[in-house]
């Protein structure tokens, strides 16, 4: 049996989110793009309630095709605020068709989201897990930017987690055995 982070017992899905992606450098901008739009519903959750809404999210958010989520409106958010398989918060939801409009716009001016990331943090990733900590002044850096280009739901605490999950932070317990995989 493989020792994980603590964070990482309790469910199947859990387990299978730390083992096959969490922390794992992330390139492709659809995925980064699904993985900020998860990070901006998890601000005051837990992220297993999160991850285990995350199909009926994936359904609601067009497969988190940020194009097609840009271009939603008021009819969308009710819709969407009439789906129990959701995180139905309105903000939430008006945030994250808003912050795939900002991460459209980044993916034109710098040629890629991708990029856009690594220009804050070139020498990723930046191996953590020695101590638990929920921010840095690398993740206050890129949260000042997105909020600034107009980003909601996107503190440093948020940019932290997501730099986590994307693997531009590699957080993994210092006893994890997917520490350095």
């Amino acid at each position: 049996m493989p020792v994980r982070c603590d964070w990482a017992r309790g469910s199947e899905a859990m387990i299978r989110y730390h083992d096959e992606e969490w922390g794992k450098p992330e390139h492709d901008d659809a995925k980064l793009a699904e993985m900020l739009l998860l990070e901006g519903f998890q601000a005051g959750l837990s992220w297993a309630v999160v991850l285990s809404k995350r199909e009926n999210i994936r359904k609601a958010f067009a497969g988190f095709d940020p194009e097609k989520i840009a271009a939603f409106g008021e009819v969308d958010v009710a819709r969407m605020m009439a789906d129990p398989g959701i995180v139905r918060n309105r903000l939430k939801i008006e945030a994250a068709i808003g912050n795939m409009r900002v991460f459209l716009d980044i993916q034109k001016e710098f040629g890629s989201f991708d990029r856009y990331l690594y220009s804050f943090a070139p020498d990723a990733p930046v191996i953590g897990g020695q101590e638990f900590v929920c921010s840095s002044p690398l993740s206050d850096a890129i949260a000042k930017d997105l909020k600034k280009r107009g980003m909601r739901f996107m503190g440093t605490v948020t940019a932290y987690s997501f730099l986590q999950a994307v693997g531009v932070v590699n957080d993994h317990d210092i006893t994890c055995d997917f520490k350095f995989r």
